[in-house]
This record gives structure tokens, sequence and C-alpha cells, in this order.
């Protein structure tokens, strides 16, 4: 009995000391940066990372458009956004990442609506609620954190082009996590139901997003428009109460006060939008406000040219489309 007290006590301990030190070194964004003029989508930004990314870019004069599947949690945080920032020109738009007629009516929208479109966030994930196919066929958590992400980006490429100037590139952002070091890349079983335990999906999905970064920065060059990654960190958000909602609400509470509250998690994307330097690279890597690398097999330039074809074969897109993805308006 006192052993085990004692390994708890250690235990404890040994997570105050870790939380204290991730607490003192986790990064800010500091660029005073004002956004009049621009336009931004924050996919998922109606709750925590991309609602505190949406407030932010409302107080820097921005146009922030925030999409998600919930109507009433969309028309909430608009006008919440609008309260706290004062910023009448916040648009709230339906967008169901588990669909991709959903995705095309939304990319669709845009193109004929938004006359630029400066930075595209595609914020907006699940942890592991469920292992089930959606109606196209694809892994529900695969489809929502990745191949969603993948369809959006492609489509709204005409608009992010036309808007991208030398010296002002337009930005595309993909968010990661640290959960991607557990990701595999296996195309034969990538959308199989009852065959990975659900954490590995959502590892594989974040992992995915790390090729598809490079491949399509090399797409882009010359275009204006750069693509980055960023990995949050662990952030205490209700993602985690996605499966169990008692531990899930254990674990978000164990986060938010050892590691990062939802604004804290936001700043590294904060910074990979607004950060100058941070608009010369494209295809890397960004986490605590700084440049970093993901994990070795996420640079291999063959599996990444597989994993775009795979992808376009399963988004449904065809190779006329591809084409007039990388034309500008």
């Amino acid at each position: 009995m006192y052993g085990i007290l004692l390994i708890i006590a250690l235990v404890i301990i040994i997570a105050l000391v870790v939380g204290i030190h991730q607490k003192n070194t986790n990064a800010v964004c500091l660029s005073r940066r004002r956004l009049e003029g621009k336009t931004i989508i924050v996919t998922g930004g109606t709750a925590g990372m991309g609602l505190e990314m949406a407030v932010d870019f409302a107080n820097r004069g921005a146009r922030v458009i925030i999409a998600c599947p919930f109507e009433d949690e969309g028309k909430n945080a608009r006008n919440l956004i609008i309260q706290q920032t004062e910023n009448q020109n916040i648009v709230f738009k339906l967008l169901n990442l588990a669909s991709l007629k959903s995705v095309r009516q939304f990319a669709a929208d845009i193109l004929k609506n938004e006359d630029r479109l400066d930075v595209l966030i595609n914020n907006a994930g699940v942890g592991a609620p469920r292992d089930k196919l959606t109606q196209d066929g694809l892994n529900f958590i695969m489809q929502v954190n990745y191949y969603g992400a993948f369809l959006l980006t492609l489509l709204l490429l005409p608009l992010l082009i036309k808007t991208g100037k030398p010296g002002e590139p337009s930005r595309i952002l993909l968010t990661t996590s640290v959960l991607h070091r557990i990701g595999q890349m296996d195309f034969k079983n990538m959308n199989k139901t009852d065959y990975w335990y659900k954490i590995q999906i959502y590892g594989n999905s974040k992992l995915c997003l790390i090729p598809f970064a490079s491949e399509l920065s090399k797409r882009l060059e010359g275009s204006h428009v750069v693509v980055n990654n960023v990995d949050p960190g662990a952030v205490g958000t209700r993602i985690f109460e996605s499966g169990s909602k008692l531990l899930g609400f254990f674990l978000r509470n164990i986060i938010l006060n050892l590691f990062k509250t939802p604004w804290q998690g936001a700043q590294t994307a904060l910074y990979a939008a607004l950060d100058k330097k941070a608009g010369e690279v494209s295809g890397a890597y960004f986490r605590n406000c700084g440049l970093t690398r993901a994990v070795n097999r996420a640079y291999c330039e063959k599996t990444a040219k597989i994993l775009w074809e795979e992808s376009v074969r399963l988004v449904q897109l065809t190779n006329e489309e591809v084409e007039q993805c990388f034309q500008s308006l």
C-alpha cells in the first residue's frame, strides 16, 4: 500500500513539474499586424482554439468567416465575436467536413461571394468519437480531419492564388497534432473500420496533413501562396470528450491546468498566419510559435505523391478539376 501511494505521489509531483515548465514556456504571438481589408476563414471557428483565433482576427479588423456543421453554435459564436470585438464583419457558414457535398457547396459559395481570401485555417477536427464510414465511403475521423481539409483547400486555391501578392502571400494552415508521431500511412487499410484503434486513426489523419502540405507547397511554387502545418501542443478542448464523456472531462481539465488553454493553443496558428517570416516558408511545421520538424517519415517524397493521388481519387476530384484548382480566378 505504501509503495502504491509513493508511486501516485511521484506521478503527481512529476505532472506538476511538467505543468509548471509547460506553462512558463508556452509561446505567445506578439504580432501587432492589423488586418483591415483582409478575409480569413477559420473552420471550427465557433469553439475552442478556432474561436480564439477568430476573436483575435476580428480584433485586428479582418473579415472573418467561421464555419462548422452546427447552426446554433455558429450563430452564437458569431454574436459572441461581434460582442467582444465590435467588428460587424463576421460571417457564419455551415460546413460539414464529413460530407464531400457540403465541402463543395461551401467552397462554391466562397468563390462566388468573396472577392479575396488571405488566410485559410483548416482548424476543424474531431478526436476519436466513432469508427464508421461516412456516406462518401470514407472513415469518419479521416474524412473530417484530413480528406475534408484536403478537398476544401484545393477548391479554394483559385481565390487564394488571386489574393496572394509578392511579399504578401496568401496563407494556408493545416492543424496537425503531436499524435501524428503514432500515425501510419497504410493506404490499403486507411479507410477501414474495426481495423485500427480510434486513437490510431486520429494519429493517421494528423500525419497525412504533413506530406499533404509538403506536396502542395511544391505545386504552388511561384503562386504567392504558402501552406504550412501548425501543431498547437496539448490543449484542453472539448475534443477530449468526443469518446468517453467522463474520461474526456477528466483529461481536458488536466490538460487545461498543466499544458494549454484554447487561447494558448491558438498562438502558433496566429503566429503562422501573421508573422512576416512565417509567410516566407512553405511546407513547414510550426510548434510553439517557431519552426521545427515533424517525425522523419512525414517527409518521404514518394509517400507524399502516393498520398496526393489517393486523396484526389477518394475525394472524387477529376483531373480537369485539379488543374482548375491551380488557376487564379
